[in-house]
């Protein structure tokens, strides 16, 4: 989907983290929409490489760094950050925690001392305590995190109170996102690192067998295409960059049952000998999220149903990093 105006339009825009998986997709909407784009590069090589993208070598844990890379900037899209997967947070639990809180910290530090305009800041919804219905923004204090995100969720809790403190004493305006789960092209497919829909499609194109998935392939979530979260994203930043968080997700659950059968299909591996692994490390049970404060303040609408995200996706992997 698209916004459908041209608030971004001839905008100064810095993307923070725009050689990573989400940064990719935020630089080529923002540039689709007629945004002048600028990117912090720290280790990575940018993925887009269009002449209208200005990059800038930056550290931004070094809040005169992040400073400087925001030197004209309107605005902010905060897409740095380290990641967290189910096998990532045994091996090295604190490693993502501190990373995040650390670079957040300094981004918002810097966004303060350069007057950007407005600036957007993932939260996500591993942060919501643990419920059976889809839950909604305004129940994040009703409950602990659940255990399985203690350390990750509430490190996205803290994100928000940070950016909240950002939004009250400063002028810089705040769009607060919480994703659901997202995929989509671009994503780390790293075997070792990556989350579970890349993963599954990796090892499905690589004809594994048997098929192990970890967990009991009963767990429901919420997955979302990239581009539709990133049309979200753009979204937020001109209608609501209030600081008043918003879900931004599919709005429907499925199970990693169905996703690995979708995954499968789309990579012609139909008959697979999978085996569900209990035993391994998964997250949460149920997870559902409402969106519809995104539909009524937004007119969010995703245009990725999971058959066509996950086909887009695989046939990309297929294209560009399979062999």
């Amino acid at each position: 989907m698209t916004t459908g105006s041209d608030f971004h339009r001839d905008r100064r825009v810095l993307v923070l983290g725009g050689t990573g998986f989400v940064g990719t997709h935020m630089v080529e909407a923002l540039l689709a929409a007629g945004a002048r784009v600028r990117i912090t590069v720290h280790r990575r090589p940018p993925i887009v490489t269009d002449p209208r993208v200005e990059t800038v070598q930056a550290d931004l844990t070094d809040v005169d760094q992040a400073v400087a890379a925001m030197d004209g900037i309107q605005d902010v899209y905060h897409c740095a950050g380290a990641v967290s997967a189910a096998g990532v947070t045994v091996h090295d639990p604190m490693g993502p925690i501190a990373d995040n809180v650390v670079l957040t910290a300094r981004v918002l530090q810097a966004a303060w001392r350069a007057e950007v305009d407005r600036i957007q800041v993932f939260s996500s919804s591993t942060a919501y305590p643990a419920t059976e219905h889809p839950v909604h923004e305004d129940e994040l204090w009703d409950g602990p995190v659940h255990p399985v995100y203690f350390g990750y969720g509430w490190m996205r809790r803290y994100i928000e109170r940070m950016a909240e403190f950002l939004a009250e004493r400063s002028k810089t305006k705040v769009a607060l996102v919480r994703p659901t789960a997202i995929y989509g092209p671009h994503d780390n497919f790293d075997p070792k690192t990556s989350h579970v829909i890349p993963a599954l499609i990796r090892r499905a194109l690589d004809r594994e067998a048997p098929f192990v998935v970890w967990g009991s392939g009963e767990e429901m979530r919420d997955f979302l295409h990239v581009k539709d979260m990133i049309a979200g994203c753009l979204l937020m930043m001109e209608k609501h960059a209030t600081c008043e968080p918003v879900n931004i997700g599919l709005g429907t659950v499925v199970t990693i049952r169905d996703v690995v059968q979708a995954i499968l299909a789309a990579a012609d591996y139909a008959d697979a000998d999978v085996q569900y692994d209990a035993s391994k490390p998964t997250t949460i049970p149920r997870r559902l999220v409402d969106v519809g404060r995104a539909r009524a303040v937004l007119g969010f609408q995703p245009t990725y149903d999971l058959a066509t995200g996950l086909k887009d996706t695989v046939d990309w992997y297929r294209a560009t990093l399979a062999g």
